[in-house]
């Protein structure tokens, strides 16, 4: 049996702190965006005036916002109650494996999908759900309690762990699947990355550079890399050999920090990350020695295994992608493969990766089982692990079987053959979230320049007009781009979304209009107010335009430090002003502006405490209070680490 226990441990204190980063980083826009005044309100996503009971509310909608009325909130300051307690707990997780436990685990998830309940269109997005599919899996795999010691070792673990394995492996592999089955020109052509840079929703500092400092052969050849990683590597992770698996891992970290180094991607890159702990076992932390001849001998096997399977999938790859080493040192790459080769390719991989997952998790409850059977002393002992054991095995198999959906969309032909059962079951309970379906952004956008809305505002209908800057969005051709991850600014990505289509297809933005307009301070806290276009008072007038943004050719000295050039494509919403008898009707009907059903908060003292933690947290730019939080998390688990240490040697 693989003895996973201390990578289990920091698998789940990893967990913690993407959490920890989830749930701060919502905090900090709850009055913006889900507050009263904010551009989608809570309020209109829950009947808290309704006669019906707390258990038919909960039917309705699963969400622990129902109990605002109980703690004497509206659903604004119990989505801070939400918020924080998720904060707080992820934190005691992250500094103290004592919390790491599946009671623990499964309080975070419930906070979690509470707030992603009446999220609306801004939690709409695959990191969310990715985030609600692995914390459920860790209430499977966090042990029920930790004794003192804070060791304890389960044969389940095997089974709990390869789920993470598994739904990584279904991220990764349906990321890159539809990429290419899309039928985009742009993955066709391997030219994604010279786009990728510059069109991503939020580049990050050296995007710049690299859009316009790496060579075009270089790009092509990543690009082909990236489908390599996404499509081949991952049915590694289900390899018996133990070190095929752990290059997987690096070849995975390689991809992820190139991600995170270029694109501000919030907390989905550090989480991908922490899922790939799945792939290790606690013998690549520490090394038993051990001089026999059968272990050396066994040793260089494992490790000419390991060289055979990636020389293959080196040789695969230089084929399939025509690379060829040119006389100016230059590597040449293009697809060897037609789109018809690629579909049979899908026809026929999809059944193959459900046998494959079918036969390891087989293997792998085999092997759990066994041990729980065989090598427990103790007649109770033996008992209660094995019931665990089976309940564990259980709870992973109904996962795979419901897993089945979303992987068999990925082709048209397989989605059919789905027993029409689990079909069933699995829109019954599609939207706890549990098992999702990945592969956004399968087609490239933006390559005639990356669309972005630039609203203005004026006091006279002639103009001039002023425009209003976003805190991390492209807008100012001269703003620097700014690290954001693992913060979520939910606005700034919603308007990268909202510019590649209509106003009419994103009625949220006639919310934000409104708001500006009213001068809302909840709202334009999610904007840059360094430079207010109108000071304490809001325009009279609101218009957008859409513009086409490009990164310059070259950075230039002096005055000159632009990192954009950009074009007027042509308006995106025309004038609107406060008092605009269609703006306002359609806000009605959305239930934003406020009416008579408003919850009044009766709780005074712990409004007057949940206001005194907004008052001191806002001041911090969002993104480095996050980082300043994990800091003192570190901080924290290093004093406690030389207390421990000082007591021992006492």
């Amino acid at each position: 049996m693989i003895e996973v226990r201390y990578t289990r441990n920091l698998f789940l204190r990893g967990m913690c702190i993407i959490y920890l980063f989830a749930f701060l980083s919502f905090y900090v826009q709850i009055p913006g965006l889900y507050g009263d005044n904010g551009l989608l309100p809570a309020r209109t996503q829950l009947d808290l005036k309704g006669k019906s009971s707390l258990w038919q509310k909960f039917n309705q909608k699963p969400t622990l916002l129902w109990l605002a009325p109980y703690l004497g909130l509206n659903v604004e300051y119990m989505l801070d109650v939400v918020a924080l307690l998720g904060t707080l707990i992820s934190f005691l997780g992250f500094i103290s494996q004592r919390f790491c436990i599946s009671p623990v685990f499964l309080l975070l998830w419930s906070l979690y999908y509470s707030m992603y309940q009446v999220g609306q269109v801004f939690v709409q997005y695959q990191w969310d759900t990715l985030l609600l599919e692995a914390g459920f899996l860790c209430v499977f795999i966090a042990p029920q309690f930790v004794p003192a010691r804070g060791k304890i070792r389960s044969p389940s673990d095997g089974v709990t762990f390869w789920g993470i394995r598994w739904l990584l492996f279904r991220y990764l592999f349906s990321s890159g699947a539809v990429k290419l089955a899309s039928g985009c020109p742009v993955w066709w052509n391997l030219d994604a990355l010279s786009h990728y840079f510059e069109t991503q929703c939020l580049p990050g500092p050296l995007a710049w550079y690299a859009h316009r400092m790496l060579p075009t052969w270089y790009l092509r050849f990543n690009t082909a890399l990236t489908n390599v990683f996404e499509l081949v590597i991952p049915f590694l992770f289900f390899f018996p050999n133990r070190k095929v698996r752990i290059t997987a891992f690096y070849v995975q970290m390689y991809l992820q920090i190139h991600i995170l180094a270029t694109g501000n991607w919030n907390f989905r890159d550090f989480l991908v990350i922490c899922m790939s702990i799945a792939l290790l076992d606690d013998q690549f932390f520490y090394t038993k020695k051990s001089k026999t001849d059968n272990t050396r001998f066994k040793n260089y096997m494992t490790t000419l295994v390991n060289l055979i399977i990636y020389s293959a999938v080196i040789f695969g790859t230089v084929v399939l992608y025509k690379m060829k080493i040119l006389e100016n040192w230059t590597i040449s790459t293009e697809i060897g493969f037609t789109q018809k080769q690629y579909d049979d390719y899908l026809r026929w991989i999809i059944p193959i990766s459900l046998y494959m997952g079918l036969i390891s998790l087989g293997f792998t409850v085999a092997d759990a089982v066994t041990h729980s059977i065989l090598s427990t002393k103790g007649t109770m002992k033996k008992i209660t692990t094995t019931l665990t054991t089976i309940s564990c095995t259980i709870a992973i198999c109904g996962v795979f079987i419901l897993s089945a959906v979303p992987l068999s969309t990925i082709h048209p032909n397989h989605n059919v053959t789905v027993p029409t059962q689990i079909k069933h079951m699995y829109n019954k309970i599609g939207h706890l979230r549990i098992v999702n379906k990945h592969g956004l952004f399968d087609r490239m956008t933006g390559i005639d320049g990356r669309p972005e809305i630039i609203i203005e505002g004026s006091n006279n209908i002639e103009g001039p007009w002023r425009e209003y800057e976003f805190l991390y969005k492209p807008g100012n051709i001269n703003n620097s781009l700014p690290f954001v991850a693992p913060h979520s600014p939910r606005l700034d990505w919603q308007m990268w979304f909202a510019a590649r289509g209509t106003y009419h297809q994103n009625p949220w933005i006639m919310s934000l209009t409104y708001r500006l307009l009213a001068g809302q301070p909840e709202v334009l806290a999610l904007l840059n107010n360094v430079e207010k276009p109108f000071g304490d008072k809001p325009p009279k007038y609101i218009k957008a335009s859409l513009y086409h943004y490009h990164f310059v050719p070259s950075r230039k000295t002096g005055n000159d430090q632009s990192w954009w050039s950009r074009e007027r494509v042509g308006e995106y919403f025309p004038i609107f002003s406060r008092d605009h008898p269609p703006l306002l009707e359609y806000l009605t009907k959305m239930k934003v502006l406020p009416d008579k059903t408003v919850v009044k908060v009766t709780n005074e003292l712990l409004k007057s405490i949940l206001d005194m933690i907004r008052m001191l947290l806002g001041k911090a730019e969002p993104s480095l209070l996050l980082w300043s939080v994990f800091t003192a998390g570190c901080a924290l688990i290093m004093t406690s680490g030389v207390s421990s240490t000082t007591k021992k040697n006492n």
